[in-house]
């Protein structure tokens, strides 16, 4: 298991994250490519739809993306997410995580995030990674793991 190295970044609700000391048992984090696009839009609703379930098992959700703070503000309230987004817009949380790959849109190469999912326990350990994430499925997929984690 990988010990992630501690970081802070802004995230909604005027607050700040902090990797240690969160007091969830499992934080997930999961990357997205941008606010307000269908993938995007149905991943986080159905991490919103699941959340009492997360929380049952003592995981805390966040999404990241290099959205500003407004957009994510913005995101979160069309969307009735219960959980914080993290705005990354220098890239450090991608880079850390390594999920800035080149893709193809529309036959173009464009340098973006690849949608992946992280759990990392109290402790600041990687538990599980996710990358190329494709949407359908995939929250419960991640809500089975950390059910079963001890």
């Amino acid at each position: 298991m990988t010990k992630i190295a501690n970081f802070s970044a802004p995230m909604t609700g005027g607050q700040t994250f902090e990797l240690q000391g969160r007091p969830a048992r499992l934080t997930v984090l999961y990357f997205y490519p941008k606010d307000n696009t269908p993938g995007c839009t149905t991943e986080s609703m159905a991490f919103r739809d699941a959340y009492a379930e997360f929380q049952a098992a003592g995981a805390e959700i966040y999404g990241i993306s290099r959205d500003s703070l407004k957009s994510h503000e913005n995101f979160k309230a069309k969307l009735g997410l219960p959980f914080e987004l993290i705005s990354d817009p220098d890239e450090a949380l991608c880079t850390q995580f390594a999920v800035m790959k080149m893709k193809n849109m529309y036959g173009k190469q464009v340098r973006g995030i690849e949608r992946s999912t992280f759990v990392i326990d109290a402790g600041g350990k990687l538990v599980k990674e996710w990358r190329g994430v494709k949407v359908p499925n995939h929250v419960n997929e991640v809500l089975e793991f950390v059910a079963s984690q001890p």
